[in-house]
């Protein structure tokens, strides 16, 4: 039987419990996961998460937390002249999308808003801020240009990477770039 309770190293522990948080929302959803069950995959007493994390919507939020801020991916994106902004925009998007360590992060977004209301509500506000708000001013866009680029790239991803439809799922990236990169650039309203 696998020891629980206290780990050595509070941080190390803090990131196995984080990690078995993305996994267990990423595969269940926000109603679907326990704090039993995370607590089980971490190896660690479900006490022990209860402390670093509190409540379920607590441990939701810091496991959905994101190893880059968006706006600034953009930003590097804007600035550089050479780079076309559709294919940079969709290039970062799917090479975040294809990195095992921030696809469960995502995918557990994308399963938890679907299945539960504050999940859906915290997803909401992340996209609002960050995405609606920083990356239309980054990109000198109306916020409704910068939301509805947000739900192509976010129906992609769900295509692609949740449902799996075949056609979409096993394309290469570059043959999606190529594609689709217009339609981005026609609801940004930027010239190829």
């Amino acid at each position: 039987m696998a020891r629980t309770g206290r780990r050595p190293g509070a941080t190390r522990t803090r990131e196995q419990i984080l990690k078995a948080a993305r996994e267990q929302f990423a595969e269940a959803g926000y109603d679907g996961a326990t704090i039993r069950e995370i607590a089980r995959r971490a190896g660690v007493d479900p006490a022990l998460v209860h402390h670093f994390f509190g409540s379920k919507e607590q441990i939701f939020v810091a496991a959905m937390r994101l190893p880059f801020n968006p706006a600034e991916v953009v930003h590097d994106i804007v600035a550089d002249p050479e780079r076309d902004l559709a294919e940079g925009i969709l290039r970062f998007f799917l090479g975040v999308w294809e990195n095992p360590e921030t696809r469960a992060p995502l995918l557990a977004f994308f399963r938890s808003a679907t299945t539960n209301d504050k999940a859906a509500a915290a997803i909401r506000g992340f996209i609002d801020d960050v995405l609606v708000e920083h990356i239309a001013a980054e990109l000198g866009v109306p916020p409704m240009r910068a939301g509805m680029v947000g739900s192509q790239l976010f129906g992609i991803a769900m295509v692609r990477y949740v449902v799996g439809v075949d056609a979409v799922a096993s394309a290469d990236s570059d043959d999606i770039v190529r594609i689709y990169a217009p339609a981005i650039r026609a609801v940004l309203g930027k010239p190829e």
